[in-house]
């Protein structure tokens, strides 16, 4: 008798499998990283460039979205809405991120006075509301991209650091970090070879939600008057200059709209069907 044995580990080629789901979220945000990127080439007309004299003028093969209040061109204006959306968003969760996570794990692979410290201070600036804090300092200072960014990162840091330090704090207990200390390895070693390894799939479902999080925030910061300035505008300025007229210039704040939710939907799509290899380390 014979038998046949498979290898039930096995999940796609190279072991990066990703069901049909986790794929189209991963081609919409590609989509839109390129929108991104390429939107002062492929962007028919100047973002603030009045070009019919009929304001919020019907989608037509001249104007694919429209214009909006002021006769300018939606199509122009959400490409390059999409590039400060993205752009913005995802500077400002990298670098909230890299600062939590960073401290998250020196914390918790130190530990003594340092530990609780750090952590008190940050939790008093994660009990700030979020859009409070944005309004009050970009009010007060100023909302150019760089007070933007840094206001943000300010903003999700904390919670950033949080996440990584309960993560960091189980491994760090492991057997194999205490032979790594047994061998006379440092900090820094500890923190990148045994430490962040071990976390980077968790840390990379925390960066996909917190750049949801921070869209929304920029959205509406925007939307309130504070976010991206004028002639530029992200996607919830968009939405702002035109709700006024619902009714008769719909396309001006449909579209903007849409293209908010599938953003997010598709990171939360994507963080929900990260490849197994991510997700479980062991496999």
């Amino acid at each position: 008798m014979t038998m046949t044995i498979t290898n039930p580990g096995r999940k796609g080629r190279f072991g990066w499998h990703m069901n049909a789901v986790g794929i189209i979220g991963a081609a919409i945000i590609l989509f839109w990283m390129v929108v991104a990127i390429a939107a002062p080439w492929i962007s028919p007309y100047p973002v603030g460039k009045i070009v019919d004299f009929d304001y919020y003028g019907p989608m037509s093969s001249q104007f694919w979205l429209g214009t909006d209040y002021l006769g300018r061109d939606m199509l122009s204006r959400v490409l390059m809405g999409a590039r400060y959306t993205v752009g913005i968003s995802l500077a400002a969760v990298t670098l909230a991120c890299f600062v939590g996570v960073t401290l998250g794990m020196i914390a918790a692979v130190i530990g003594g006075w340092f530990d609780p410290v750090l952590s008190r201070f940050l939790d008093a600036l994660n009990s700030i509301p979020s859009l409070m804090f944005g309004l009050v300092v970009v009010a007060s200072v100023g909302s150019s991209m760089t007070v933007l960014v840094l206001t943000i990162a300010v903003l999700y840091a904390p919670g950033s650091y949080r996440f990584a330090r309960a993560l960091a704090v189980n491994v760090n207990a492991m057997d194999f970090v205490t032979v790594a200390r047994a061998r006379g390895e440092g900090t820094i070693y500890t923190i990148r070879e045994e430490i962040f390894p071990n976390i980077i799939g968790p840390v990379l479902a925390d960066f996909g939600l917190r750049f949801v999080f921070i869209v929304l925030l920029l959205s509406g910061l925007s939307f309130l008057g504070l976010g991206v300035q004028p002639p530029n505008a992200d996607w919830g300025a968009l939405v702002r200059e035109n709700i006024g007229s619902l009714s008769f210039g719909a396309p001006a704040v449909i579209v903007p709209s849409i293209a908010i939710a599938s953003l997010t939907i598709s990171v939360n799509m994507l963080i929900d069907n990260l490849p197994r290899r991510i997700r479980d380390r062991s496999d």
